[in-house]
C-alpha cells in the first residue's frame, strides 16, 4: 500500500501566541522553536514526591530570601527559547519576570525534575542542556521515583557540573545554594515503590 504524505504545512506558533494559548489551556504544554509540546500527566508517587520536596524546602526556607514554587509556575530559558515547567524549582524573592503577568520566571536558582519513564532520558539531556542555558541555575537534581535515589549536578566555575548521587532512606540531600538539607525519608514519605524490596519505612 503507498504511504501517503501530508502536504499539510506544520503549524508554527510565536512565543506570544503559544503564552496566549498557555494562559487559557487546562494542561501545561512546553514551547520551543515554534512548537507547543504537551506534558505528560504524572502518577500518584510522582505527584507525592513533587509535594513532599516542595514542602520541606518551604518549611526550611520559610524566613529567608527564597521561593520554592512547583509545576504551576513556568520558567523560560532566555537563551535556547524553551518553555517549561519544573517539578520543583527555587527563585529568589526577587526574580526575573518575562513581561508584567508575574507567570514565568527567567532565572531559578535550583531545580529538581522527577524522573519517570516517559520523561528521563529528556530530563537527563535535551532538557539539561536547555536548563544549563540559564545563568543563574546553581544546582540541578533528579529524583527517582522507584528508589531512594536522588542525582545532583552543581555548577563549577568554567561551566563544568560536578555530579554527586546520594541512596538510602538514611541519606540526605546538600542544598549548597540555599545552605540546607534533606532527608530523603522526608522526600519519599509515604511514597509507595513498585519495586517492594524498596519499601518506604515511614509508609
Amino acid at each position: 500500500m503507498e504511504t501517503k504524505v501530508s502536504t499539510q504545512p506544520k503549524v508554527r506558533f510565536t512565543p506570544e501566541e503559544y503564552l496566549e494559548l498557555e494562559r487559557k489551556a487546562e494542561t501545561k504544554n512546553e514551547y520551543l522553536d515554534g512548537e507547543i509540546f504537551a506534558m505528560p500527566g504524572v502518577t500518584r508517587q510522582h505527584s507525592k514526591i513533587v509535594f513532599n520536596l516542595g514542602a520541606e524546602l518551604n518549611a526550611q526556607l520559610w524566613d529567608r530570601p527564597f521561593e520554592v514554587h512547583g509545576p504551576e509556575l513556568r520558567v523560560k530559558v532566555s537563551a535556547t527559547g524553551l518553555y517549561t515547567y519544573p517539578d520543583v524549582f527555587i527563585i529568589g524573592i526577587e526574580p526575573k519576570m518575562e513581561g508584567d503577568r508575574q507567570d514565568t520566571v527567567l532565572d531559578p536558582l535550583v531545580i529538581f525534575e522527577v524522573l519517570s519513564d516517559s520523561t528521563e532520558s529528556y530530563d537527563r539531556g535535551k532538557k539539561f542542556a536547555h536548563y544549563r542555558g540559564f545563568d543563574s541555575l546553581r544546582e540541578y537534581f533528579l529524583v527517582s521515583q522507584k528508589e531512594y535515589r536522588i542525582e545532583r549536578f552543581v555548577r563549577q566555575e568554567g561551566g563544568n557540573w560536578l555530579y554527586s548521587e546520594v541512596t538510602g532512606p538514611e541519606a540526605s540531600i546538600e542544598i549548597v545554594t540555599v545552605v540546607c538539607r534533606v532527608p530523603l525519608s522526608r522526600i519519599y514519605h509515604q511514597v509507595k515503590f513498585e519495586n517492594t524490596s524498596a519499601r518506604n519505612a515511614d509508609a
